[in-house]
């Protein structure tokens, strides 16, 4: 059930124009060449949902079909050299670095285990979920899910009343506390391989991050306290989590997580000039080094923790699978995507430029908050964050400096509104997923929907208002 956490982006890391190498030009491609990257989305969005079954056991095929109908018509019409090259190019030079990443925070979050009794008071829930939203942004929204929605559960299980409690857990944790570094969600990583500075986000994101995180904090509080009064004057339900006093296991995972930001600042700053040839598009040199500590990390993580913590996260390598299958797919579909947003209004996307752009020709931030945003929500963030970073320009330099409000947009409508659906973000259908095994009656998709959009709606206006 942790399997649906990973499906969270798409990205591409910093370098010259993506594809250019691979021979596709954006201003010869048509509408067409986006269903399979939207066709393969909406598979993943809705798949877990509809089709559970079928989706479980040939999620692999699906995918490598979508894979083969953007490859094959690529070969076909326009040479073999060049669709190779794309292949290399997004296999090697894209997903690789993604996956390791991937691979890296899942293995040492999976390790840390918080075990005991904790009494859900209306305090303590609340305690929990701030810490949760702090966290998310160090150990990513998922490593903060995975690490806290069981012992949140566990300690509302003697409770009536507990379905808000994950509601909000997604909300918060799974959601808006990801939003001030890359590691905390999906979309803000798409933005740190694409050239944002690491503390771009923190510095940008941190205030409308805040006074969302006060205001859902402060809001669950007085619900949580009047579910909590309203059962106060029943018999109460037995408590089928034993007595035990709270413990941190796998500890030694701590400093681990700590390596990996210090991976990722140090090799972001240095900048050797040294490259790989491949065809396709170069590899830096730093690029291969990150990812060799990445995976020295995960190699120790599995060495130190022992098993009986894994154990008690439910840890198994099947999400990582899954993952790797559905993504080399994503980046291989989303090429000829990305091509036709770099050549902005010479290509098919131009109404879509359109939308989002003045008569002047300057970038609308509002349009795009809220087009990235209810677009995050129905077609997963990070592969949404993608497509309007590429549609602002792609430039790394330019959107944190003359159309810094834009970037802002993006970042605020992809980590933000991905909370409004169960498919907007990959955590979102892991907890409730979790809940649901743990005998949480969550509510549906549409009624997950009437919560999120009646508390969140409101509070993206007054963000849009106040930030963007």
């Amino acid at each position: 059930m942790n399997r649906i956490y990973l499906l969270a982006a798409a990205v591409c890391i910093p370098g010259g124009p993506a594809l250019a190498a691979g021979g596709l030009d954006g201003r010869a491609l048509g509408i067409a060449w986006a269903l399979p990257f939207f066709g393969l989305l909406a598979c993943i969005a809705l798949g877990p949902l509809f089709f559970a079954r079928t989706w479980h056991h040939h999620y692999g095929k699906i995918a490598a079909v979508w894979a083969l109908v953007t490859l094959l018509p690529l070969a076909a019409l326009h040479g073999v050299g060049p669709a190779v090259e794309v292949l290399l190019h997004a296999l090697l030079v894209e997903y690789v670095p993604f996956i390791i990443l991937l691979f890296a925070l899942y293995t040492v979050a999976g390790g840390i285990l918080i075990s005991g009794t904790i009494t859900g008071t209306p305090g303590t829930n609340t305690a929990i979920l701030a810490f949760g939203t702090g966290l998310a942004s160090v150990v990513g929204t998922t490593g903060a899910s995975m690490i806290l929605i069981r012992p949140l559960i566990r300690a509302n299980d003697q409770r009536r009343h507990n379905v808000h409690v994950v509601i909000f857990f997604i909300f918060l944790v799974s959601n808006i506390g990801g939003a001030l570094t890359p590691l905390g969600d999906p979309p803000l990583f798409v933005g740190f391989l694409r050239g944002v500075d690491f503390f771009w986000t923190t510095r940008h994101l941190l205030a409308p991050m805040l006074l969302l995180s006060v205001l859902l904090l402060a809001g669950f509080y007085l619900l949580d306290r009047w579910f909590w009064q309203r059962d106060a004057g029943l018999p109460p339900l037995k408590d089928f989590t034993p007595e035990r006093s709270v413990k941190l296991f796998g500890k030694r995972n701590i400093p681990l997580l700590a390596a990996i930001i210090a991976v990722l600042l140090l090799t972001s700053a240095w900048k050797p000039g040294i490259t790989v040839p491949v065809p396709g598009a170069p590899m830096p040199l730093q690029g291969l080094v990150r990812d060799i500590l990445l995976l020295v990390i995960a190699g120790l993580s599995l060495r130190l923790t022992p098993g009986p913590v894994r154990a008690g996260n439910e840890f198994s390598w099947e999400p990582i699978a899954e993952v790797g299958k559905l993504f080399a797919a994503i980046f291989v579909c989303v090429a000829p995507v990305i091509a036709m947003l770099q050549v902005g209004k010479e290509g098919v996307f131009a109404p879509l430029v359109a939308f989002v752009t003045s008569s002047g020709g300057q970038p609308i931030p509002q349009a795009y908050f809220w087009l990235t945003g209810l677009l995050s929500a129905f077609l997963d963030n990070a592969p949404t964050y993608l497509v309007f970073f590429e549609l602002a320009g792609g430039n790394a330099a330019d959107l944190m400096t003359a159309k810094g409000q834009t970037l802002l947009a993006i970042s605020c409508g992809a980590v933000f509104m991905g909370a409004l659906t169960y498919i907007g973000n990959a955590p979102n259908l892991m907890v409730a997923t979790i809940a649901r095994d743990m005998k949480i009656q969550m509510p549906g998709f549409l009624g997950f929907m009437a919560w999120s959009f009646g508390i969140l709606v409101p509070l993206f206006l007054l963000v849009g208002w106040l930030f963007i």
